[in-house]
């Protein structure tokens, strides 16, 4: 069995629609390091050993040449693939259905690499800070529920520092009592400078005042998640308004595992600020936040293992 506290699934998957472009793969470190080699970087001091990409399988050639290959070395690389036409028994593909199916399916669809070890979640395109992944691990040793809950965890982030200055972003919005998640609610068209809004899960237009906690996917699970995964997806292809749009978001899977006494989720606080290129507009605020990052010894340049 492969060690509990060593396998990371970063979900590389995305069409990055948004920005116009494969941002996981961007170069942003001064050397054309990307957001996602930082965040291995600071996986493996954290004591990740083996990493799953999730990935959309036409991208395999270059993801390969370009971040999996140059890691073979350091870790165990591994990847799964997101494919739309993967569903549950009895579950057919919506005619003209094209659009992915969403994060909560780009984990499922890790199912078999990550099915006998407890996992870390993250994003690739998302800078999430060293002690993120520190937290990440202390996860995994945490005792689990004395019940029959599902015993899971996040690293949540302050929404205020996860705004774009250029456009609206979605977001998982957290309610936490103490150190529990009570419910994650995906928003979107979250944005504003002195006034901050979204447009929660109901459709209503609502105020935020920017201290919330909120999701940036930093998740660990145990591989039991993925029965509850399977029947959160269910439900979802059995009830989507949109056949050819609606997502099954991770956070509302959570959140309906909550809801339904059959999970427990820890909540961490990031003690280091997010960065992340929502759009193109944001990639020199970032490149600029990365070099502050290895100026002060945070980070070699070039960035090595």
């Amino acid at each position: 069995m492969i060690s509990e506290r060593s396998s990371l699934l970063v979900l590389a998957a995305g069409m990055g629609s948004r920005y116009g472009g494969l941002k996981q793969l961007e170069s942003i470190g001064p050397n054309g390091e990307t957001l996602m080699d930082y965040s291995i970087y600071d996986a493996r001091k954290a004591g990740f050993e083996r990493v799953v990409f999730l990935i959309r399988r036409e991208m395999r050639d270059l993801f390969e040449e370009q971040v999996g290959g140059k890691y073979r070395s350091l870790l165990e690389v591994e990847y799964a693939y997101q494919e739309i036409e993967d569903l549950p028994p009895s579950f057919s593909l919506p005619v003209d259905r094209q659009k992915p199916w969403g994060t909560g399916h780009a984990v499922w669809a890790a199912r078999e690499k990550l099915k006998d070890c407890s996992f870390g979640v993250i994003n690739a395109d998302d800078y999430y800070g060293a002690e993120t992944f520190f937290q990440l691990q202390d996860t995994f040793s945490a005792s689990e529920p004395n019940n029959s809950l599902l015993g899971c965890a996040m690293v949540g982030f302050q929404l205020s520092e996860t705004l774009s200055e250029h456009g609206t972003v979605s977001r998982g919005i957290c309610r936490t009592s103490g150190e529990s998640l009570v419910s994650v609610e995906e928003w979107t068209e979250v944005g504003g400078d002195e006034f901050i809004s979204g447009t929660d899960s109901k459709g209503q237009v609502q105020g935020l005042k920017g201290d919330e906690i909120v999701s940036m996917n930093v998740w660990s699970f145990p591989s039991s998640a993925f029965s509850l995964l399977q029947l959160s997806f269910e439900n979802f292809l059995s009830s989507m308004e949109d056949p050819k749009k609606d997502e099954f978001y991770l956070p509302a899977a959570v959140d309906e595992w909550i809801q339904s006494n059959s999970a427990e989720v820890k909540v961490k606080k990031a003690s280091c600020r997010w960065i992340g290129v929502t759009y193109q507009e944001d990639k020199p605020r970032v490149v600029k936040s990365i070099a502050g990052l290895v100026t002060d010894g945070i980070y070699p340049s070039p960035l090595r293992g």
